[in-house]
């Protein structure tokens, strides 16, 4: 586990897939990450990467040859290596192995950034081909914030909001599969949470890369969290059901879950990033705490 902190801020990454594992007030004591219970779900905020969401039948194509991964992809269930870090920032890595081999054909480096300014958390994101030939990649994020925040409030004394307010395209569902066919236009930016939110897992929006605040928190109590980002195509809201899980993920995606009528080419997934030999690619959002 690694440690950074500031003034009012500390944090704990795990190793094991960069998660990021707690994030606490260092004013009051509040916990904001869910602490992965094993009998509802067990992580806090995998990394999803090198595919976000399901993979038709759990495989797909690169020129003509299948490869099987499962849902979200592996590098949440791989370690990473530091690469810098001071008080209050830390850099982790992970590159391509015979292992990853197996799944996924492509060399990278994946390049993990977690810092802490004032009471705001930014990840970053760092995606590297280092060879001759085109790569194609998913990637996103999956924190699960806990909910709710205080003793003697509920989950749904709660609300998920949107900023700025707009009409957005939720995209349907199709069991694990993203069915744009089936996406409707919505003016939802403002969700009051419930179990009954999530009967049919997550709700998934089009972002279409604009600036996009999205909070949680409740007129009951002054904490709550914010997370903004920029860039993202997408993002999935989601919390465990039908088990109370006492937490909601707000997760921005560069990626997306196969559609039911996915041919398994990956080079033509809806979602895919490409980057060309030896090119970069950056993203990453800020986790604001209140």
């Amino acid at each position: 586990m690694v440690k950074i902190e500031n003034e009012f801020l500390k944090a704990e990454i795990n190793l094991h897939g960069a998660e990021l594992a707690s994030l606490i007030s260092k004013e009051d004591g509040t916990e904001y990450m869910w602490q992965a219970d094993p009998k509802v779900w067990a992580r806090h905020a995998p990394v999803l990467f090198p595919i976000v969401g399901a993979l038709k039948d759990d495989k797909y194509t690169v020129d003509g040859q299948t490869y099987h991964m499962t849902r979200h992809g592996f590098a949440r269930d791989m370690d990473f290596t530091v690469v810098n870090q001071t008080a209050n920032f830390v850099q982790l890595e992970l590159r391509d192995n015979e292992a990853t081999h197996a799944k996924y054909p492509y060399a990278f480096r994946l390049v993990l950034t977690y810092n802490l300014t004032g009471k705001n958390l930014a990840v970053g994101y760092h995606v590297e081909n280092p060879a001759k030939e085109e790569m194609y990649f998913s990637i996103g994020a999956h924190p699960a914030f806990r909910i709710p925040l205080e003793d003697g409030l509920q989950f749904d004394d709660y609300s998920f909001k949107f900023s700025p307010e707009a009409e957005r395209t939720r995209v349907g569902l199709d069991g694990k599969y993203a069915d744009f066919a089936a996406g409707k236009t919505v003016n939802e930016n403002e969700l009051p949470l419930s179990l009954d939110l999530f009967k049919d897992d997550a709700l998934i929006y089009v972002l279409d890369g604009k600036q996009t605040d999205m909070t949680l928190s409740t007129p009951k109590d002054s904490h709550g969290v914010r997370l903004s980002v920029t860039g993202a195509p997408y993002v999935g809201i989601w919390s465990n059901y039908p088990t109370p899980g006492a937490f909601c993920c707000i997760e921005p995606w560069w990626g997306v879950a196969d559609e039911p009528t996915s041919d398994g080419n990956f080079k033509t997934k809806r979602g895919i990033n490409k980057l060309g030999a030896r090119e970069n690619f950056d993203a990453g959002f800020t986790i604001g705490t209140f």
